[in-house]
């Protein structure tokens, strides 16, 4: 199978990684260094649609799978679409989901898909108006998209007020924060869940925990993710199948209705309350860093769920798994999530391989021959195995590896250890209502 990948980071390293193990003919537009070493890499920047569905036409590609969100909410499925070429994910349409919080939260509403009570709001005034009135904790967020960093959880007045003032008037995220949504804090386990989709049928993966703070301890601001680890204890099969049958099968078959069908992988930010689940976010592909945990642990060849998408048989996709777990610690630059220092040369890669370690590149480049750091998030070093061993082996891997101003969390997976001795989180009964 001859595939092309697009995306630059850790994900895109993953999934390169993984049908790299499957024996497919790769090529990634525009990857990275640790791609390079199992894949062609284009030089075609990510924007440019239009050559790169011209290049796979004429080097007879399979399909193309898109890693990252802002291609697919500017429509490079469509583009590929127009060719006749497999695209994996989904049409710019179906991208909204994640691409905006507003349709997401009114989509929710409208199907009765549980989610916090929120308010929507297109002016910064009316907002901190609301803001001060509430006199509560609550959630702001940019509408649009932030790369994970558009999320501000208040405790107080003042810092919703700063966040208001950050996203909609100092436009921190550009057009992105046009909008905001003001929505209730909920309380409990926040995990991530993922479906494979056809725009009909779902069948679930592995659910994860994303670490989104940027200090131990879920303290200081949010990143586009620290680490993460699966499986989650909290996320019991019995709980996976409600989240299937009260989230993600309800959206799916929203999604149809608005005449904007689901394909490809959907990912649900859940919060497991002492009421149910109930959905934080959409995102509309992989997560990044939980694809670099899901993948390795994937026994099933990825390339099913791809053909299974693409010819509209995801319900007959069953995905089979490894035992034990795996722990992703995600090696950030100085300066990071605000501003990230680049250039740092990076030593101790081969030092950190070892065997039950994978070591995916996210933010790096080549400098007279030296690898450094180029982006926010470097490295993702991922450990396999039961949970206390696959933690050990990642920050040992850690430890190996070295640049100016490394950041990273030491508590990557200690909350899944917590959970699975304690069993889990109780949640009340369900309560079935019609979504159809």
């Amino acid at each position: 199978m001859r595939v092309l990948v697009i995306g630059s980071g850790g994900r895109e390293h993953a999934l390169v990684w993984k049908l790299h193990r499957e024996g497919a003919t790769l090529f990634c537009a525009p990857g990275n260094p640790g791609i390079a070493q199992v894949a062609t890499c284009l030089p075609h920047p990510l924007r440019e649609f239009d050559a790169l569905a011209q290049w796979a036409v004429e080097h007879r590609i399979d399909a193309t799978v898109v890693g990252p969100e802002a291609p697919l909410a500017a429509g490079v499925v469509d583009v590929f679409g127009r060719r006749g070429l497999a695209a994996f994910g989904p049409t710019q349409a179906a991208a909204v989901l994640e691409s905006s919080k507003v349709f997401m939260k009114r989509l929710c509403q409208r199907y009765g898909v549980p989610t916090a009570p929120c308010r929507i709001f297109e002016d910064a005034g009316s907002a901190a108006a609301y803001v001060r009135s509430a006199g509560r904790p609550l959630a702001i967020k940019a509408d649009g998209l932030a790369a994970g960093k558009g999320v501000t959880v208040a405790a107080t007045v003042e810092e919703g007020l700063a966040a208001v003032e950050a996203i909609m008037v100092s436009r921190q995220f550009g057009e992105a924060g046009a909008r905001v949504v003001v929505e209730d804090v909920l309380e409990g386990e926040e995990v991530s869940v993922f479906a494979v989709c056809d725009g009909t049928a779902a069948s679930p993966l592995l659910p994860a925990q994303d670490h989104k703070r940027l200090l131990d301890g879920d303290r200081g601001p949010n990143t586009g993710g620290m680490g993460a680890y699966a499986p989650v204890p909290s996320v019991s099969a019995q709980v996976r199948d409600r989240i299937m049958d009260e989230i993600l099968e309800p959206v799916l078959w929203a999604m149809a209705q608005e005449g904007r069908p689901y394909r490809g992988v959907l990912f649900a930010g859940v919060i497991l309350t002492s009421q149910g689940p109930q959905v934080l976010e959409f995102n509309v592909r992989l997560g990044d860093p939980e694809a670099q945990v899901l993948l390795p642990l994937l026994d099933s060849p990825l390339t099913g769920a791809i053909d299974a998408v693409l010819c509209g048989r995801a319900d007959r996709w069953v995905a089979q798994w490894r035992g034990g777990a795996a722990v992703c610690v995600v090696l950030a630059s100085e300066g990071y999530p605000v501003d990230p220092r680049a250039g740092r040369v990076i030593t101790g890669l081969d030092a950190a391989a070892r065997d039950r370690v994978l070591i995916f590149h996210a933010g790096t480049a080549v400098r007279d021959g030296d690898v450094v750091t180029a982006g926010g998030r470097v490295l993702n070093v991922v450990g396999l195995g039961p949970i206390d061993e696959a933690r050990d082996l990642a920050y040992r891997a850690v430890d190996a590896v070295d640049f100016q101003g490394k950041h990273f969390r030491r508590d990557i997976g200690v909350r899944g250890r917590r959970l699975g001795a304690l069993g889990g989180v109780a949640l009340a009964a369900p309560v079935k209502e019609p979504h159809r």
